[in-house]
């Protein structure tokens, strides 16, 4: 009996180890999202004496290993695993995660659905939740700048205008939840909108540098700037959930005080968040150390209807530069099933009035006094409804159906005096915009996935002038700014795929039809305009294709080509009588869109898990670019606009443009708490004219980056950074900043030019307690005085801002 249970036990022994042997070796690694295989996974023993590599379906065998030996696997996307073989034979499978830090995860803005990161041939900047709230920025222009990849130029303090590779204003877009920020009237010089949305309410931020038209459509050409807001959560529980936040924030350097609140109530099929900002800005104070041009010296001053230019007390003080805001976020969701999610989403914004400040400090055509006595904006109103429909795995071409509906209505104005002048003249615009958006998700062809969808946008515009004689405060109606009643309307499909070739090659592909149509007519009540409309009825076919490559483990080689394109809006075509330091632009009926054709080569080396460089090379030509040039009005090249002869120009046709640059970034773990990381962005680009002379392109950004030195532990985080930028030589500068002397700062031989700066910073956080946290900041340590280029505003002193969180 005894021998025939020591015969069973070596039958059973033997078969054990057959089948260990044939199949109890190899293991299969996949993406713990996706559960695709990850191809070239490194896996070794703790001293690296025995190493081996997954294969394309995944697969890795591990004979070699001993069964307790402990195994590490490590791929340059996902997060380091160790486990010992006898764990890992048992289950046969080991799924991997995303490194969020390296490749950040999924992302939506190339499709409008979720993608890995690591398939993308695209650059992409992803700015979440965790990184909004440690560097506290004031504005969302702020959120865009603190990310080091993005140069904002600032006309005053409130605003915020962001230049990606070279193109900047209009040549952008913004787009909020999945809904087209841009309207008509969005104009090729600094846009402020950006400032509406309220960096309190934004989950993630997700920036596609170079074209985007082939998602987003026109305007979509230097790059799209994506912005997430927070959504409602549901309970699990039949228990109503209940969440909560309140926020403070103070900086110094212009007295800010900003307060915020939001709470969330959810049921297992319905859920409510809200939101509430108010910031509150006082005039703000530049730094001691830098150029004296810089200093606010002189000012006007109005006593019993009078105009005086006096000097400034304190000429640190850019006096007026105050203004307050407030943000409004409701949503509802609903989700009746498993398959539908319903949400609807409404956005309210106002600044108060906010002045102009580089047109208050333009001195007088003597240069003994200062030309405006008044130049400011009126509130600056956003309010938008979006209404979302999303469907999942129920339709019969396609695994996901978005369905976006949203309405938004722009209210801004402007209203400018001249120095001792008794007339005020203002302008007043409205717009209304609807859009709808059809997008689909079909991912049943195996290892191949499509996008596609169509889009329709209509914008309405009302403008209306006004002059107030402040003499005896009557009104009588001027030209406005745009043709009153103008629309400007798109309609567009596209269609876009994502082959994963194999488990470390993925190939992306996309095209896009868009048309538009601009429908305007001018009032001849004011000027004697030499057409009475504009009928604009154009089509642009624009492309994409590019692959995301793994050569190796711990390597990343992308490419991309894009092509982009704008077409022009009611401001390039209908902006009447736009009054620029010795110029004014007038209407020009006659445009058409301008193309931009762009490459872009991306590497990423991970080294020993201690290192990763990120680089990335871009090249972008833009043809029939819509350029501000010398014009003729009625025959006269110049001409008088609110008392002063001006030169006559409008935007045109007129120049093909051309940039180029290099985007490096560098991440260090130095140890388990010490970190390292920087960014370094070189930018040229030029305009070519018609006539084949050649001038630098107005949005080219100086060379710029940062560099920090980030300490963290579970409550503590501390971060010393310095931003830097490089120096514009007068050169180098555009010719339409030439002209603005007043900005800038003088070379040895007095002409304007863009100096070299540098800021020393420190951030901390305090984790004092699971719902408190408390924040301390102290920016421009050395009291740096320095103008960002193109910039009316001197950046912020030394700035000591404080600010605590509580949840609940």
């Amino acid at each position: 009996m005894k021998c025939l249970v020591n015969m069973q036990r070596t039958v059973v022994t033997i078969v054990f180890f057959l089948f260990y042997g044939a199949w109890g070796q190899e293991i299969i690694i996949l993406d713990e999202d996706d559960h695709q295989p990850i191809v070239n996974v490194m896996v070794y023993n703790s001293d690296r004496s025995k190493t081996a590599l997954s294969d394309f379906d995944g697969k890795c065998d591990l004979t070699q290993f001993n069964l307790n030996e402990r195994i590490t696997f490590r791929h340059i996307g996902y997060q380091i695993t160790k486990a010992t073989k006898t764990h890992l034979v048992k289950k046969g499978v080991l799924y991997l995660s995303l490194n969020a830090e390296q490749l950040d995860g999924v992302v939506m803005s190339i499709s409008k659905w979720e993608q890995q990161r690591k398939d993308i041939p695209q650059k992409i900047a992803v700015i979440n939740a965790q990184n909004i709230a440690f560097t506290a920025p004031q504005t969302s222009a702020d959120l865009l700048s603190n990310s080091g990849k993005v140069f904002v130029q600032k006309s005053q303090l409130g605003g915020g205008s962001p230049m990606i590779r070279g193109f900047a204003t209009n040549r952008l877009l913004i787009s909020v939840d999945g809904v087209r920020m841009n309207n008509a009237i969005f104009r090729s010089g600094n846009v402020q909108n950006i400032i509406s949305l309220d960096p309190f309410t934004i989950r993630n931020t997700e920036v596609i540098f170079g074209p985007g038209s082939v998602i987003y459509g026109s305007d979509a050409i230097g790059g799209v700037m994506n912005f997430y807001t927070q959504n409602p959560q549901f309970s699990t529980k039949d228990s109503l959930l209940v969440l909560g936040s309140g926020n403070y924030r103070y900086s110094s350097a212009n007295n800010e005080n900003t307060f915020h609140v939001d709470f969330n109530l959810g049921k297992k099929k319905w859920a409510f968040f809200s939101s509430l900002t108010y910031n509150s800005f006082e005039d703000l104070r530049m730094g001691s150390h830098g150029p004296t041009s810089y200093l606010r010296d002189k000012l006007v001053v109005t006593r019993n209807g009078e105009d005086f230019v006096e000097q400034n007390k304190e000429p640190k003080v850019q006096h007026p530069t105050a203004y307050d805001q407030i943000n409004l976020m409701q949503k509802l969701a609903y989700k009746p099933n498993n398959n539908w999610d319903i949400n609807l989403g409404l956005f309210y914004s106002e600044t108060s009035d906010y002045a102009r400040y580089d047109r208050l400090i333009r001195p007088s055509k003597d240069g003994a006094g200062l030309r405006s006595a008044e130049w400011y904006y009126g509130p600056q109103k956003w309010f938008m409804g979006n209404l979302q429909f999303y469907q999942n795995g129920q339709g019969k071409f396609y695994d996901g159906l978005k369905i976006t509906t949203a309405y938004q209505n722009f209210k801004e104005s402007r209203n400018d005096r001249g120095f001792q002048d008794a007339i005020r003249y203002a302008t007043q615009e409205n717009v209304d915009a609807l859009s709808a958006n059809v997008d689909f998700e079909n991912k049943r062809m195996g290892n191949f996935r499509l996008y596609y969808g169509s889009e329709y946008v209509y914008n309405k515009i009302g403008s209306q002038g006004s002059q107030l004689d402040l003499d005896n405060y009557s009104t009588i109606a001027s030209a406005s700014r745009y043709p009153d009643g103008s629309s400007w309307q798109t309609l567009a499909g596209y269609i876009s795929g994502e082959l994963k070739a194999k488990p470390n090659f993925t190939l992306s592909s996309g095209l896009r039809y868009s048309h538009v149509w601009i429908d305007a007519i001018f009032d001849n009540t004011f000027h004697p305009f030499p057409f009475k409309n504009a009928d604009l009825s154009t089509g642009a076919l624009t492309g994409s294709i590019g692959f995301s490559w793994f050569p190796k483990t711990d390597l990343q080689l992308t490419l991309n080509g894009s092509t982009g394109f704008r077409a022009p809006n009611i401001d390039d075509i209908g902006k009447i009588f736009d009054s620029e330091p010795g110029a004014v632009v007038v209407p020009n009926p006659d445009l058409e869109p301008e193309y931009a054709y762009n490459i872009e080569m991306g590497i990423q080396k991970n080294f020993s898990d201690r290192f990763t460089f990120k680089g990335a090379a871009f090249y972008t030509y833009l043809v029939d670019a819509l350029v501000r040039r010398d014009y003729q009005f009625n025959g006269n090249s110049e001409i008088e606009y609110n008392g002063e002869i001006s030169r006559v120009q409008a935007v045109q046709n007129a120049a093909m443009a051309y940039v180029y640059g290099f985007e490096l970034g560098l991440e260090a773990y130095l140890t388990e708490n010490l970190s390292l990381s920087s960014n370094f962005t070189i930018t040229e680009g030029e305009e070519e004219e018609d006539d084949g002379s050649h001038s630098p392109g107005r949005h080219v950004a100086p060379t710029f980056g940062d560099v920090h030195l980030v300490w963290k532990n579970q409550k503590l985080k501390t971060d010393l950074f310095v931003n830097f930028n490089g120096e514009i030589s007068n050169g180098d500068m555009a010719i339409s900043e030439r002209s603005k002397s007043y900005i800038y700062a003088q070379d040895a031989n007095g002409n304007p030019y863009s100096p070299a700066w540098y800021t020393l910073n420190l951030r901390s956080q305090y984790q004092i307690s699971q719902p408190l946290k408390i924040m301390l900041h102290l920016e421009n340590m050395t009291d740096q005085r320095y103008r960002s280029y193109s910039s009316g505003i001197v950046a912020p002193g030394i700035n000591l801002i404080m600010g605590a969180a509580y949840t609940f």
